[in-house]
């Protein structure tokens, strides 16, 4: 069978030469951007690119060294040693993504510095063992900086051993371009989302959790897709998992109504 078709991602600017570059130099990588613009789906798609399994850990602040590196089992009435992913990933030479890696305590973190500098090892105090990097693994975290308290955020020590790529939301005609390819609508559907998206992303109100992201926009395109009319559709995707305030709330649909009035489906409100 033949691989499966590449993650759908539009770069930017130059971040797939650098993520090669240092995939290649065996180099670890920090993607620094807002939530929703397209981390993920960037990793997802250099994965495919190089050829290489993609272990993907999705961090909290309960995430524990156990859970990264492994833990004794009792399966069977034996104890049994399980790897976890990131020692799967080191073991495979897989791409090993921790998504918003100042989520996990700091304690849990501090595990990475050998695997992220000349050394690519792995120590697994447990087992009292070391294990070298296969070739190809790459470690890479990710995080929102504009989200972060300074109580979360990386160490000086974690940072510098980093490539950096700084990602954000698209231009205008890329982003229409992916809001029309993810969820399946007209370039004119499309194109009336991401004006709304950045018209919301140049407001200055204390009440919206977040700004309009690429992900909610193309969530807005999807309902769309089924049938939604587009003024219903971003009501439900965009205004109401960005805010609970009921002025801010009443605001942004003053606003979708303004952007996507022209839009509607007949017989839509």
């Amino acid at each position: 069978m033949g691989r499966a078709q590449r993650p759908y991602y539009v770069p930017v600017g130059n971040e797939e030469q650098v993520f090669t570059a240092a995939f290649r130099q065996g180099l670890p990588v920090v993607l620094k951007g807002p939530t929703g613009c397209g981390k993920t789906r960037f990793v997802q798609a250099m994965a495919y690119d190089l050829d290489r399994p993609l272990v993907t850990v999705a961090c909290h602040d309960d995430l524990t060294t156990a859970d990264l590196v492994g833990r004794f089992l009792l399966r069977g009435g034996e104890t049994e040693w399980v790897d976890g992913p990131l020692t799967r990933a080191v073991r495979e030479g897989a791409i090993c993504y921790l998504d918003e890696v100042v989520e996990a305590r700091q304690d849990t973190t501090v595990v990475l510095h050998p695997l992220a500098d000349h050394r690519r090892q792995l120590p697994i105090d447990r087992l009292g063992l070391t294990v070298d990097a296969a070739p190809g693994f790459c470690l890479v975290v990710s995080y929102n900086p504009g989200y972060q308290s300074v109580l979360k955020d990386l160490k000086d020590s974690t940072r510098q051993r980093l490539v950096a790529i700084e990602l954000g939301f698209p231009p205008p005609d890329v982003e229409e371009k992916i809001v029309a390819h993810e969820a399946g609508v007209d370039p004119d559907t499309a194109a009336g989302l991401v004006t709304l998206g950045q018209a919301i992303r140049r407001l200055e109100t204390p009440g919206l959790r977040e700004v309009a992201s690429t992900r909610v926009l193309i969530t807005a395109g999807r309902l769309v897709s089924e049938g939604l009319a587009p003024r219903a559709a971003a009501r439900a995707a965009v205004a109401g998992p960005l805010t609970d305030d009921p002025v801010v709330t009443a605001g942004l649909v003053q606003m979708i109504d303004a952007y996507l009035g022209e839009n509607l489906a007949p017989g839509s409100a």
